[in-house]
């Protein structure tokens, strides 16, 4: 009587926990700054048939071909923006659950877990941002390369290809990623003259030929080139790929008002491990694993710990530092937290295992879902506020009532103003001004400025208008908008609040 394999019912159940918390109420917070630079790329594609690569832009292709055919499906609305990420985000946890043969099922499903549950990994994989893809295809490459450790296999050859191709295409700072799965392994070698590994893996025998190693290196050259090139439309794009690096170190060294000197202590930046402490418990865990680690371990634990130490390393060293960047961090201390708790009795390693998740299920839950524009919350960076919808709602609701608003005249002076420009992506007759360039007398549907420029907008406005306060995010000005009296008296009702120059009239 043959058996039938039981469903991987524990597996199943993280993956739905992953699906669901990354998708419940995925429009709730309003489009990130970068997101909404990320859409009006995707947007300009659908004009230029290609996505032009900027080096400046430091980051790869792939997520911008992902967003665009995500709108084409799906229309222009914060689903579809977003979709891509979360796409890559649920694959990352399904990605560590496949490292099972090399760790083993507690190891691979406690991380997958983690991950699921997250407040990093769940906030920053409903962004429409790179770094998802990012996580996903770091966790793809050691898959690959634990593959070729332990079994030697074509596939596991072929992993690695995929891997450290979609990280080529996701973004610049993979050099660091993939040094340090380079520097590992010296590294391993000179500690286990020390401190053997238990159990002491060896090197497999390859079972791929010299072509195969050839066919993986000119599959992912080629694709590398189609995506960097605007798939042949754009051949002078491909010096990006070694162009973008002036600009990134120069950013990197400044910092360009990222940098986080709070968190210094003489040379060192805790600010990483800062934001473990607050938010990152099974990670926090797994740092401290990784002393652990250079004990008497299974090799494969201690080549991850190793690996991710080098990145904390490197990222903690680099004065340029955005709280995303810590999704490519976080991952391997999973992984070694869960082989450390696996060696405790087993009453033991499901309370802790239970103490750690419960521990992240606080600030997940109000990151994502209250205090998502909250600036006091360290993952919460260059926000909207909801209270874009003051300025945004009453556009996009007349153009929903009526499509012939979509073409309405309107002017925007701001200093900054992503991600209006994606949200207002369907409006053809938007003008993006800088603060000063107010001209003396205008009639538009609607007007967008700072506060401290209001009065200056305000005088030069012909019609009448209502006005409506908002803010767009922290260390901006709070703005103003001008709604023409005509146009939106239907949705605001009442008397207008501003009285044009040429219609002194007393309204009714």
């Amino acid at each position: 009587m043959i058996r039938r394999a039981k469903p991987p019912w524990a597996e199943i159940a993280i993956l739905v926990v992953a699906v669901f918390l990354r998708l419940w109420m995925l429009d709730l917070k309003p489009a990130h700054f970068d997101e909404g630079v990320n859409g009006w790329f995707a947007d300009q594609m659908a004009q230029q048939g290609y996505y032009r690569y900027d080096p400046t832009n430091y980051h790869g292709p792939l997520h911008m071909y992902a967003v665009f055919v995500s709108q084409t499906l799906f229309g222009r609305n914060l689903w579809a923006l977003r979709l891509p990420a979360v796409l890559a985000s649920l694959l990352s946890v399904w990605a560590l659950l496949r490292l099972a043969p090399y760790f083993g099922k507690f190891p691979a499903r406690f991380a997958a877990l983690a991950m699921a549950v997250s407040p990093a990994y769940v906030f920053f994989g409903r962004y429409s941002i790179h770094e998802s893809w990012q996580v996903l295809f770091l966790a793809v490459t050691l898959c690959g390369i634990l593959g070729l450790w332990q079994v030697g296999s074509r596939r596991a050859l072929w992993t690695v290809a995929a891997g450290l191709t979609g990280l080529v295409l996701s973004k610049e700072t993979y050099f660091i990623h993939v040094g340090c799965f380079l520097l590992a392994f010296p590294y391993l070698w000179l500690w286990q003259r020390v401190v053997p590994s238990s159990p002491d893996l060896k090197l497999a025998t390859p079972q791929w030929s010299r072509s195969d190693l050839w066919n993986a290196v000119a599959v992912s050259i080629i694709v590398t080139l189609l995506f960097y090139s605007g798939f042949l439309l754009d051949f002078g794009a491909l010096r990006g790929l070694y162009e973008t690096y002036a600009a990134w170190f120069e950013t990197g060294i400044t910092a360009g008002g990222h940098e986080k000197t709070a968190y210094e202590i003489g040379p060192l930046n805790y600010y990483w491990l800062a934001l473990m402490a607050r938010y990152e418990w099974p990670a926090l865990v797994g740092v401290v694993g990784c002393l652990w680690a250079m004990g008497r371990v299974d090799a494969r634990v201690r080549y991850t710990a190793i690996f991710g130490a080098g990145v904390l390393v490197a990222y903690s060293i680099i004065p340029y530092k955005t709280p995303w960047c810590i999704i490519s961090m976080l991952w391997p201390f999973y992984l070694v937290a869960g082989a450390m708790i696996e060696k405790l009795p087993v009453r033991f390693r499901y309370l802790a295992t239970g103490l750690l998740i419960a521990a992240s299920l606080p600030a997940m839950i109000h990151l994502n879902f209250d205090k998502f524009d909250d600036d006091s919350e360290p993952y919460v960076y260059v926000q909207t506020y909801s209270e874009i919808d003051n300025a945004m709602g009453p556009l996009l609701k007349k153009a929903a009532a009526d499509p012939r608003f979509y073409h309405a005249p309107g002017k925007i002076f701001l200093e900054s103003y992503y991600p209006i420009p994606w949200i207002l992506g369907d409006f053809t007759a938007v003008g993006y001004f800088k603060e000063l360039e107010v001209p003396e007398a205008m009639d538009p549907a609607f007007v967008l400025c700072s506060i401290e420029n209001a009065e200056t907008v305000q005088a030069a406005l012909l019609g009448n208008y209502y006005r409506r306060d908002f803010k767009l995010r922290s260390g901006m000005k709070d703005g103003v908008a001008f709604f023409r009296y005509e146009d939106f008296q239907d949705i605001f009702g009442g008397r207008p609040d501003v009285i044009g120059a040429a219609k002194q009239d007393v309204l009714p």
